[in-house]
């Protein structure tokens, strides 16, 4: 569900076919770490085109997900995800809180939250966000109420 909510979201922003990065601790399938091998197994269900008009690769590691020098680096071949994601599909709610704080409060970041598969679109902000981050999730769940 959460991948059709990510691309039914970029579809807002005029994305039709998104490119979704499963995060992981590593780019490595690490059998063992749930969120490795889940980002493994919705790559393959993208590939098979059981997932919709997306494109996913996972597991990636923050920064090969991020930065196209790094998936070089580290040797990340053939993803056109590595590098130029459109959105992050982080494994639980406690890492994309933190990613999204971090790139707000310490990057100086302007970000839009907005949960999908409610009745209406629900705003998510924090007490601590700026002005121009509750603008942004208002008006992008503005356009989801469309």
């Amino acid at each position: 569900k959460q991948i059709g909510y990510l691309a039914q979201t970029a579809k807002l922003l005029g994305i039709d076919t998104p490119k979704i990065a499963c995060i992981a601790p590593s780019e490595q399938l690490l059998p063992n770490v749930v969120s490795s091998t889940e980002g493994a197994l919705l790559a393959k269900m993208a590939d098979r085109g059981q997932l919709g008009k997306v494109i996913v690769d996972g597991p990636l590691s923050l920064d090969v997900a991020l930065y196209k020098e790094v998936a070089e680096h580290k040797k990340v071949k053939g993803s056109s995800v590595a590098g130029d994601p459109d959105c992050l599909l982080f494994p639980n709610l406690e890492s994309a809180n933190v990613f999204f704080k971090s790139t707000t409060h310490l990057c100086g970041g302007e970000l839009a939250a907005m949960v999908m598969g409610t009745k209406v679109p629900c705003v998510l902000t924090s007490r601590g966000d700026s002005s121009k981050t509750k603008l942004y999730s208002i008006a992008l769940a503005c356009l989801a109420a469309k």
